[in-house]
């Protein structure tokens, strides 16, 4: 064995051979990978080889195609056969809500390229005879797809990665991991130890007890799952092409042919989770017993809606653990604070999702950056509160609903509440219908009393529409309160923190008692945050951003090496707060503090530290509705006082409660887009709009280089709002737009405005067609809606409310 490498990647399953494999094909040949047993022991033998390119996500569904067209090239490479059958894939709706999801996916696919088609039952029927078609209302089918070989797709990596240099060692168990001072790696195996500058755990079913020896607790659990094999079926002798592989929403059920006869898999409720506290050390190539008592009925839903199945027997069962995130997507990248050790596991997907993730992992450890924006997959999207007990609550949540819609408007309720505010009660006693955001629960809308604090999850307008509509009213009108605790927060100090903070925000840095919008780029131009910095002293700054993103931030913030006189914290967890917007909310406030809010004397950014009522606070002239506005930061300690204290105040003001429903409105009227939503780091500041806060004048700071040759050039593509002809249904995020026909861009985010009466959409399109009054369409399931440029906000173009 190597006493040395560049990278050691452990687990020899279709991930860590992918990995292995993209690493050696970008130039790192002196890579090993360690397999405490055979080459695909662990999940990867008894997996079902399904491969597809479904995602909610578009980025990862990207990735997903590039895993699928990579098979015929790493095929060719190596003289492995991956067992390819690229039969494609159908999807099956029993509900209207289904049918939406269908069509949802057809828009999303026209702008990626992906062929798909709303088909009849009659032609899904032709695709696949052993549908019983009482059961549908429609079907989407999908070129893209069908199954290979877990094997064979795993040794061809492996083989076209020893053509590259890299190597294998197989029944080689990883016993520890020991880091140097200098980063790199100590990893002591049973057959001696190999010196590495990077780690990746690609361990699987054991990738927890890997992240255990270098002391952190990766969100991962695993859980058994069944299929079945059949009996050959008369239905499918003499057919010459494989059927469908397909997907039954209704009946949480997937299937597939093998050989003469049919494999079906399903996702039930109330699954088992599998070695909850520790994986065995000498579990290999091994399945677990069959439960076919609990089972049955879940499977017998199958035999109704393909009743072909029924009338056979059984030829095999399989039971096997795959581990699973706790929202069921992959954990990818690096770790905060455990330098050159990087992950890669939760891939339930692998033979979907496997390709993809080796690419973008090479690409980030060789380069340092994933090469495009993989957020929902970045391990760095769940923070502290991804504890065990969380884990194993989530993780079985989502596994009941692998098949199973969650809409745009539905809130999942396992392992909630968890993280709450001081004013959590009193919130809900006003009517908040909560959704959690980095686990924490925030205000999504507001019931009035009477009404019940309920929706129905759909993805078309609920019963909250009016609702909303009343609060983004209120807001023009008179002035609301919207609770920001779940915000991104990070304190920065110290003597060199002003010149730290040039280095590594795009913006110029704000003087005391300022505020400025802060973008955040990587060396390859790209926006990884779009934030807000207060100078509250020469020598102490707070930096306010999107609180799903606080691991995100927090990790980007420490890779860029804070000097010894620089401290950076979150304190995500000891500032609480609100934002008060509207016409009235200057009133309000200054009838609790002694600091003058006239417009002369605290304009437009301006920030200071004083008291608010009861509250010692930070006090910022700034928010995200395009009205009058403010942000008021306190400790927890106090949140619930001044929250009193506001009320008591604001009553006679016309003080409303807003949530985040009526937040998105609001921001879309003026034009704003939101960091992960419209600006994630596929973009760059050109494209976004964010260019005009980005401060060219400075001689360095990250991303520079990149920044100033796309200034020069030319960005590409625009960042525009929509007008949208909708008539019951919003956009939601990923939709085609198209125009004279053909799709030139996708949606980003979408929401109703209430206060101009318009559906809005915000998206990105060619720059030579982001011109206002352009008219574009928009697929919005299933129907093609007009869509118009407006360059200019539909609210308050001029900007007068915000800057009165």
């Amino acid at each position: 064995m190597k006493a040395s490498a560049r990278a050691v990647v452990i687990g020899g399953g279709v991930v860590g051979a992918s990995v292995l494999y993209h690493l050696a094909k970008i130039g790192w040949s002196d890579v090993l990978l360690l397999e405490k047993s055979e080459l695909t022991s662990g999940s990867t033998w008894h997996a079902a080889g399904g491969m597809h390119t479904f995602n909610g996500e578009a980025n990862i569904s990207r990735l997903q195609k590039y895993t699928i067209d990579l098979y015929r090239e790493i095929e060719q490479l190596s003289g492995q056969s991956c067992g390819l059958h690229p039969n494609g894939g159908l999807m099956l709706a029993a509900t209207e809500g289904e049918l939406d999801s269908l069509r949802l996916i057809r828009s999303r696919a026209r702008y990626l390229g992906m062929e798909t088609e709303m088909i009849s039952l009659d032609e899904a029927l032709e695709l696949n005879p052993l549908i019983d078609p009482s059961y549908f209302i429609g079907a989407l089918w999908r070129a893209d797809g069908g199954h290979c070989d877990p094997s064979g797709t795993t040794h061809a990596y492996v083989k076209a990665a020893r053509q590259l240099g890299a190597a294998v060692e197989r029944f080689t168990r990883v016993l520890s991991l020991n880091p140097r001072r200098d980063g790199s790696w100590d990893v002591v195996t049973d057959k001696g130890t190999v010196h590495a500058e990077h780690v990746v755990n690609c361990a699987g079913l054991w990738a927890r007890e890997l992240g255990h020896m270098v002391g952190i607790e990766l969100p991962v659990l695993a859980m058994e799952h069944h299929y079945l094999i059949s009996e050959d079926l008369p239905e499918l002798q003499g057919r010459d092409k494989e059927i469908v592989n397909t997907t039954d929403y209704a009946g949480e059920i997937y299937l597939r042919q093998e050989r003469r006869g049919v494999l079906i898999g399903t996702y039930e409720p109330h699954g088992v989770i599998w070695a909850p506290v520790k994986t065995p050390d000498d579990f290999a190539m091994q399945l677990l017993p069959e439960d076919f008592e609990r089972l049955a009925p879940y499977f017998e839903v199958g035999f109704r809606h393909f009743p072909a199945l029924g009338r056979v027997g059984i030829r095999k069962a399989i039971n096997g653990p795959f581990t699973f995130a706790p929202d069921g997507n992959p954990l990818v990248g690096p770790v905060r604070g455990v330098r050159n050790y990087w992950v890669a596991c939760a891939v339930m997907a692998g033979f979907s999702q496997g390709g993809g993730i080796g690419l973008v992992l090479s690409r980030w450890m060789a380069e340092g950056d994933p090469g495009q924006d993989i957020i929902s997959m970045d391990v760095a999207r769940f923070g502290a509160f991804a504890t065990p007990r969380y884990t194993s609550i989530k993780v079985p949540e989502n596994y009941a609903r692998r098949f199973r819609l969650t809409y745009p408007n539905e809130e999942l309720p396992a392992a909630r509440p968890l993280r709450r505010s001081p004013i959590y009660e009193q919130l809900k006693a006003a009517g908040a219908v909560m959704g959690a955001n980095f686990a924490l629960e925030n205000a999504l809308w507001f019931a009035p009393p009477g009404v019940p604090a309920t929706e129905t999850p759909t993805y078309r307008r609920s019963e909250a529409f009016a609702l909303v509509r009343a609060e983004c009213q209120a807001v023009r009108r008179t002035v609301g309160l919207y609770e920001t605790t779940n915000y991104g927060k990070y304190e920065v100090c110290g003597r060199g923190a002003r010149a730290w903070l040039d280095r590594v925000f795009a913006c110029r840095i704000p003087q005391a008692g300022r505020l400025a919008l802060a973008p955040m780029l990587n060396p390859a131009g790209r926006i990884v945050g779009d934030l807000s910095m207060a100078c509250l002293a020469e020598d102490r700054y707070l930096i306010v951003g999107s609180g799903f993103a606080e691991e995100f931030h927090l990790r980007w913030f420490f890779a860029q090496e804070p000097p010894p006189d620089v401290m950076v914290r979150s304190v995500a967890s000891t500032l609480a707060g609100f934002s008060i917007a509207g016409p009235n909310s200057r009133a309000l406030l200054q009838r609790l503090t002694r600091t003058d809010l006239s417009p002369g004397a605290f304009r437009f950014f301006r920030v200071c530290e004083t008291a608010v009522g009861f509250a010692p606070a930070i006090l910022t002239r700034a928010g995200f509705t395009g009205e009058l506005g403010y942000e008021v930061w306190t400790t927890p300690d106090y949140l619930a006082t001044l929250y009193d204290d506001l009320w008591d105040v604001g009553r006679e003001l016309g003080l409303v409660h807003f949530g985040g429903r009526a937040l998105s409105s609001l921001r879309l009227e003026k034009g704003y887009g939101s960091f992960n939503k419209d600006f994630r780091p596929d973009y760059t500041p050109g494209e976004t709009g964010l260019g005009r806060f980005v401060d060219f004048s400075k001689s360095d700071f990250t991303g520079r280089a990149a920044a100033l040759a796309e200034r020069a050039a030319g960005a590409q593509r625009r960042f525009v709002i929509f007008e949208v002809e909708a008539l019951d249904a919003e956009v939601i995020g990923y939709e085609s737009i198209l125009h004279e026909g053909r799709a030139v861009g996708y949606v980003t985010s979408g929401a109703f405005g209430h206060c101009v009466g318009k559906s809005l959409a915000a998206g990105y399109v060619p720059t030579a067609l982001a011109r206002d009054g352009t008219r574009f369409e928009i697929d919005i399931l299933g129907e093609m809606r007009a869509a118009t440029i407006r360059l200019e906000p539909l609210y308050d173009p001029q900007g007068l409310r915000l800057r009165s």
